[in-house]
């Protein structure tokens, strides 16, 4: 004969819905803990300084929109409609060897030195011209869609900004976007990026209206870090708020940095400064 079993006890309905109001608090709790746990680590993106290791006298009539140096020579490009121009320059004493002035209807904007080549943007025109590096000749030109601000190769490709967060890299033979890439902080796209410059594998851009460089990863768009030039020539000692930071130029033979700006007295070459 078997034992009846015992009737259980039927809990209050207030202690139901505490039950309840505890289960699903405990079960939000673990849902927290595994998508924090799936979330990547919040780094602190490095914001280094500088050294200046050598001043030199600037064309302060010179709107710098592209600065670079190829073979030991530094040859810039210059904006503003009727004082557009590329030309090559004596770092030392800042003198203009060589100049091309461009139609005052074209806004010159950035520069880059590829294959013999040195490649100049438009700002509006869509337009980019093609030099002979020897002779500063103009041998071709080429179109492309939106506005034209900064210019750098890889030395195999063009990269290119707009003004935007997206950088395009060209064919330099056909001129076609070959890859698009986007260019991130941690908050967000980052964008007015400007004067463009491939240092040691990654792409330095200067920020339009601010005193700062970004490193860029080329394979990824993320920022890696900033490089601080804002007591370079401080912004209240300036003219005009036109007066901006624009133009970076890397030496690779010598590894050397090379910054200026619109319009500035001087150029600068400069170490970064890690701080950590």
């Amino acid at each position: 004969m078997g034992m009846d079993r015992e009737t259980p006890t039927a809990l209050p309905p207030a202690r139901k819905r505490h039950l309840r109001t505890w289960l699903l608090l405990l079960a939000l709790a673990v849902a927290g803990v595994a998508a924090a746990a799936a979330l990547p680590r919040d780094k602190a993106v490095p914001i280094d300084g500088f050294r200046v290791v050598a001043a030199y006298p600037h064309d302060p009539n010179a709107f710098c929109q592209g600065l670079v140096v190829a073979d030991g020579v530094m040859y810039e490009g210059t904006g503003q409609h009727g004082n557009s121009s590329v030309r090559q320059v004596d770092l030392a004493t800042g003198r203009v060897e060589r100049i091309v002035p461009l139609d005052r209807a074209y806004f010159g904007e950035g520069i880059a030195v590829l294959k013999g080549q040195l490649y100049q943007l438009t700002w509006q025109n869509r337009l980019a011209i093609v030099y002979d590096l020897a002779s500063l000749t103009p041998i071709s030109s080429f179109r492309y869609s939106g506005e034209g601000w900064g210019l750098t190769t890889d030395g195999e490709q063009l990269i290119m900004s707009d003004g935007s967060a997206t950088l395009r890299f060209l064919d330099p033979a056909t001129f076609d976007v070959k890859r698009r890439l986007t260019v991130r902080t941690r908050t967000g796209q980052l964008d007015k990026l400007n004067e463009l410059e491939y240092v040691s594998g990654e792409i330095y851009a200067n920020v339009w209206y601010t005193d700062r460089i970004a490193r860029i990863s080329p394979k990824t768009g993320e920022v890696l870090g900033w490089i601080d030039l804002s007591s370079l020539w401080p912004a209240r000692q300036r003219p005009s708020k036109e007066h901006v930071l624009n133009g970076i130029a890397y030496d690779e033979q010598n590894q050397r940095l090379y910054v200026t700006g619109k319009n500035w007295p001087q150029l600068y070459h400069i170490e970064v400064v890690t701080k950590r």
